[in-house]
């Protein structure tokens, strides 16, 4: 079969075939709007919490009334037992407890140590937990630079130091914002990597797996175009749809984007030959979302994995495409600026391009000419 024939063939099954329709193209569009629908608040918003308010002051109440008129934070109640108060947390009735101690406003005053504020969250919910205290910080500055003392000086103390934090990129330093970027790199690779080892395997259920090189290259290039598609679907028009912060290097985008769907598509036609069906590629692949979206160190770094997982890390697209996509499209990045996660990428292309056509094409000229001998 010639190129031209191949690739036209393959597009034809993708779009005849219900499996590889919903799996390759369809479940990108759902994705693409179901995933970030649950962040389009950006960060959590009214996390239930209890006050336990051992000072009763003017200064405890104006901190509650605060507290309670952040976007962050809800004060469910306010009591004046600590026991009490984490006995709610740990029922799921609050998310956490903050602590107003006793003679807090007086020796703050006198400029004194001995009382404060304490806080205690559920760290089970590292956002939640985050955010809790990131608001009780706010406000606690927040009034002791502006209600504690005219002229917004605590005594004994010089001018309050402000801090003024500046998110670069994501610019409301949301969760979507955050978290989306990366999970749109998985979202293609596992669908196109689902797409070509389930054809792979319905082509060896029927014992025509092996192709020739003009047939395997068409084939290559087909899957690989699918890939390509769903990448600027996901990085232009969704990223504009879902207001995910975009700062892309579109020149860059353009070249980066093929090599990607190349090493993925040609890891699917390569795994999806070791499977006897094409069932059997969702059972085996669908697991390992979740574990390659860790991988690629968008949600802990990879300097701080163990060496042997960081290594292997190197071996998945979506790794080197994380670390290439995400600072194109939202930090303006060069080509230059992401050399060696391109440069990874292109090895991860080759490679498995290559061990793909040994596996589907040289290694069935191999079995004909054996077939032949022994005829």
């Amino acid at each position: 079969m010639t190129f031209d024939r191949a690739f036209l063939s393959t597009w034809h099954t993708i779009l005849t075939s219900k499996t590889l329709l919903s799996t390759m193209l369809l479940a990108v569009v759902l994705y693409a709007f179901y995933y970030p629908a649950p962040y389009s608040h950006e960060a959590p918003r009214k996390l239930p919490v209890v006050v336990v308010d051992q000072d009763d002051s003017a200064l405890s109440r104006t901190i509650i009334l605060d507290l309670d008129a952040t976007r962050a934070i809800s004060v469910a109640s306010v009591v004046r037992n600590l026991a009490t108060a984490r006995a709610d947390m740990r029922e799921g009735k609050a998310d956490g407890v903050i602590l107003i101690s006793d003679g807090l406003e007086r020796q703050l005053r006198a400029g004194t140590p001995g009382s404060g504020i304490a806080v205690w969250v559920n760290a089970t919910y590292l956002l939640r937990a985050s955010t809790i205290g990131e608001a009780v910080t706010a406000v606690i500055q927040n009034i002791a630079r502006t209600r504690l003392l005219p002229g917004g000086q605590i005594s004994r103390g010089g001018p309050p130091v402000t801090v003024v934090k500046e998110p670069l990129f994501n610019r409301t330093g949301g969760y979507k914002g955050y978290v989306f970027p990366s999970v749109a790199v998985i979202i293609i690779q596992q669908t196109l990597l689902f797409g070509a080892a389930t054809f792979m395997g319905n082509r060896r259920r029927t014992g025509a797996w092996q192709m020739g090189a003009a047939e395997f290259a068409g084939t290559l290039a087909a899957f690989s175009s699918v890939g390509v598609v769903g990448c600027y679907f996901l990085f232009g028009l969704i990223f504009w749809v879902q207001g995910v912060p975009v700062d892309g290097n579109i020149l860059g985008m353009i070249v980066v984007v093929p090599i990607f769907a190349v090493a993925v598509a040609a890891l699917g036609l390569l795994v999806g030959s070791a499977f006897d069906r094409g069932e059997r590629a969702t059972y085996i692949l669908g697991p390992t979302s979740v574990p390659f979206f860790f991988l690629t160190g968008a949600t802990y770094p990879l300097d701080q994995m163990p060496r042997f997982l960081s290594a292997f890390s190197h071996l998945i697209p979506s790794t080197s495409g994380v670390h290439t996509f995400v600072p194109l499209n939202q930090m303006r990045a060069t080509l230059g600026d992401v050399t060696l996660p391109l440069l990874m990428l292109v090895v991860l292309a080759i490679g498995y391009s290559a061990l793909a056509c040994l596996r589907i094409v040289t290694f069935a000229l191999w079995s004909a000419s054996t077939a032949a001998a022994d005829a």
